[in-house]
This record gives C-alpha cells, structure tokens and sequence, in this order.
C-alpha cells in the first residue's frame, strides 16, 4: 500500500474566515478525486486503484490523503525506481507538486503555467522517460509521464474543475497546493485562464441519407430553429432546410393537422466530440405530405358492377 499526503487551499477575501461555501468546496473536492483517478488510469491503466481522503480542515486549507491500493504488494515503486507502477508519492508530484516537491518544477500544474495556454510547437523524444518540447523560441525537457497527464482530456478536465472553477467565484484569489503547510504550487485568478480543458475538435464517426416517415410533433416557424419529428418510435429534433417546403409552409400554402405525415430525404450525422456522442438531423429535402386518415377509404360500387345476370 502506498500512501502520501497533501493540502489544498483558496485563498482570497471571500475565505478570509475560514469558511468556505459548500457548494465551491463540494466540487472542488470531487475533482482532486477525479484528477487521481484519471491520472492512474493514465499512467497505471488498471493496475492500480485509488482513493483520495479528506483528513481534516483548516483556515482556508483542506489536507487530503491519497492511497494506492495495488494487488500485488511487490509491483509498487519507489518515487523514481522501476517502470511498472507509478506509486502514489510520485503521482502526486507528476499531478501537482512537480518532481522533488518542494523545488517546484516538473509537475502537471507547473507546466500548465509555464505554457501560458500556448501549444507546444515542436515534440522531440530525448530518451526513453523524457521529452523535449518547444514553445516558441523556449525549450523544457519533462518526463514522458507528465506529457501523457497533460494530454489526457478526463485529468485536464478535472483539473480544470479543481482550480479554475472555484477561483470564478467572487472575492475568490489564489489556489494553492501545500506540502506540510508550506505553499509548493500556486495559481492565481488570472492564471486560472491557463486551466481550461483543451477545445476537442468534432470527429464525424457516421453519416447517413435516407427515406423516412414522420409525424409533426412540433413545428418551428423561426429561422433555423428545429422541428421535433417522430419516426414511430421515438421523437428526434431535425432542422429543415427544403427551402421550397419551407415557402410553401411560410405562404401558407401547406396546413397541418394532427396525424400528418411527412415523407422526407433525411441526413443523420453522429458526431463525437469533448462532451460525447452528438446525433443531428437535417431534413433535405420534403418529398411528400401525406394528411391524416379523415374517411375509411371504402369503394362504393355502382349497381352495374354488381354483376347483375
């Protein structure tokens, strides 16, 4: 069992009692938890879990206690030894503190602030632990390890939680990572900014046209709003843009009523991006508006095609 330990702090006029709202602390305190988590599946897969503790409180600090839990006793590391498991002592460093602690360098939240929200320009693999990575005119050199963390979207968007959310809230100043009571780590309001989570471009994964029938459950007569549509099974939201069906709906030259249908030429398109799967339809074009049943459709024959001898 590995274990380590270290404090959290806000610090600002809105802290200054040494009370803070729940409902800033709640979440916060869920994030660190978030961010180990994700931070061992990085870099342990699942080889390791981990919980994260809350050992006690003071003015404007609050300790948390990380443990690593593996099967086998014998797979952990040392801080720097080994490469199967990253014990909990270095991962705290990697995440937050930065490679020897107290130096104040090398860790997730050290490096976020070095980049300023800028992009690495240039990735070079030095050896088989670090990375070369230039900024501009600038060069640093990190381990391999904290690249991973800092790419990884669920630690970034934890951290992100962690310390850019609270820092939002007004009389709000300073987050700070403190290692037996001495401020290690700090981010002030502006270089908050820097903890955004990285903008996920969409990825089309599926993109299909086809015939289908629709009922109306709603209409939308505003430009680009959605109609709300349904297939028989299930409602769904598609945009119109048959722009001779919408003049005609326009001019009113189409009415509509309960049980109409339409026959349309529809695109479904599956997206993913930072927030998951995405479905979106569009109605290209309106190939038919069939009205609702109003007769039972029965043929009266005449009196000659009775069949009459």
């Amino acid at each position: 069992m590995s274990k380590t330990r270290f404090s959290i702090a806000y610090d600002g006029p809105a802290v200054e009692s040494g009370a803070m709202d729940v409902r800033d602390l709640a979440p916060a305190l869920l994030a660190v938890g978030q961010l180990f988590d994700a931070a061992n599946s990085v870099l342990n897969e699942q080889r390791t879990t981990i919980g994260v503790n809350v050992q006690a409180t003071a003015h404007g600090s609050f300790e948390v206690v990380l443990e690593v839990v593996q099967g086998t006793a014998q797979q952990l590391v040392g801080v720097f030894g080994g490469a199967e498991v990253t014990a909990a002592l270095q991962l705290k460093e990697l995440v937050l503190l930065g490679i020897g602690g107290a130096s104040g360098t090398g860790g997730l939240v050290w490096l976020i602030k070095r980049l300023r929200g800028r992009n690495p320009r240039k990735l070079e693999k030095i050896d088989a632990d670090r990375v070369r990575i230039t900024i501009g005119s600038e060069t640093i050199e990190i381990p391999i390890k904290l690249l991973r963390l800092y790419e990884d979207i669920p630690v970034r968007t934890a951290l992100e939680r962690l310390v850019k959310e609270p820092l939002k809230r007004e009389g709000m100043e300073t987050f700070e990572v403190r290692q037996d009571g001495s401020p290690v780590q700090a981010v002030s309001r502006q270089e908050s900014e820097y903890f955004s989570r990285p903008e996920i471009p969409d990825e089309v994964l599926v993109e299909d046209t086809r015939t289908a029938a629709f009922s109306i459950v709603s209409l939308a007569f505003k430009e680009d709003n959605k109609w709300r549509l349904h297939d028989g099974n299930a409602s769904i939201s598609a945009l119109i843009i048959d722009q001779g069906f919408l003049y005609k709906v326009d001019t009113n030259q189409i009415a509509f009523a309960k049980g109409d249908v339409l026959i349309c030429e529809v695109r479904m398109t599956q997206t993913r991006d930072g927030n998951g799967l995405r479905t979106e339809y569009v109605v290209q074009r309106v190939l038919e508006h069939k009205p609702a049943w109003r007769q039972m459709g029965l043929r009266l024959e005449s009196d000659d095609e009775g069949g009459a001898s």
